[in-house]
């Protein structure tokens, strides 16, 4: 039997609500994505892996995105939380150490109180029970810069998941799992493609595609995996309509309804792999 797995990168709340406009588009054109064997979140591709994988209808999920902003904080994206990604890409040897580095800087901000954080996300995963669909989210440890990936094995909550996979380094708080503090799963890797090593056929929906390193650009990643695949990235009409800031709570609806609209032109291309 053909496996297939879906892929679903970071993007902040915009790309959460691209992310569902392109899924709920394709589905209106007949291409289900909810019937992988495997997801892949991560940060914001989290949030949407735990929604698509809740049982909560699609068209219920795509009409919040327009509808809906609360427990969405304004926050921003700056120059200073960009540089600390680069620096974390570019450094040099071990990659866990760089990572470790932005980790630790991350764990000297001020932000907000992680239980905030953690409510904000429990407002858009409803329910700490992991789904029987297969769900990966990685996140990266804060002080050692190593990547733990979560599911439904690693015996802690999906919403403590989800959370420590959106935590944006400089912006949100590390959050605490297990006793330890994890930052974003895209300081690892902006979809981390290849944790669908071993699936046949392999969906990602990108709505950054930003990388130092070519290693770690969604497209070398699926190209990488061998296997039949398709990477999904906005165009410029949905990065317009996305705008500049990827935590914008006030976009959302525009990217939402970006993602209906491209997902008609990429339908051929996600048909031939799915």
């Amino acid at each position: 039997m053909v496996k297939r797995a879906v892929v679903l990168g970071g993007g902040g709340v915009t790309g959460v609500a691209w992310t569902m406009g392109m899924v709920y588009g394709l589905g209106e054109r007949g291409l289900d994505l909810t019937t992988a064997d495997l997801f892949v979140g991560t940060s914001a591709g989290s949030v949407v892996a735990a929604q698509l994988t809740s049982g909560t209808p699609v068209g219920e999920l795509y009409a919040h995105e327009l509808a809906d902003t609360t427990g969405d904080r304004n926050a921003v994206i700056n120059t200073r939380v960009l540089a600390g990604f680069v620096i974390a890409s570019l450094w040099p040897g071990d990659d866990a150490k760089g990572r470790a580095w932005l980790g630790r800087a991350a764990l000297k901000k001020q932000t907000v109180p992680e239980s905030e954080r953690r409510a904000a996300i429990a407002m858009r995963v409803k329910g700490d029970a992991w789904p029987e669909t297969l769900l990966k989210v990685p996140a990266v440890d804060a002080e050692t810069g190593a990547v733990r990936v979560f599911d439904r094995d690693s015996g802690v909550s999906l919403i403590d998941a989800v959370a420590a996979s959106c935590a944006v380094p400089l912006v949100w708080p590390p959050m605490t799992v297990d006793g330890r503090r994890y930052v974003d799963g895209g300081v690892r890797s902006v979809a981390n493609v290849d944790l669908a090593d071993g699936y046949e056929r392999v969906v990602v929906i990108a709505p950054s595609t930003a990388a130092v390193k070519r290693k770690d650009k969604p497209g070398h990643q699926a190209k990488a995996l061998h296997k039949d695949s398709v990477v999904i990235s906005p165009t410029d009409a949905a990065l317009t309509a996305i705008g500049r800031n990827p935590l914008n709570p006030d976009r959302r609806a525009l990217a939402a309804e970006a993602g209906r609209v491209q997902a008609a032109a990429e339908l051929e291309r996600v048909r031939e792999v799915w």
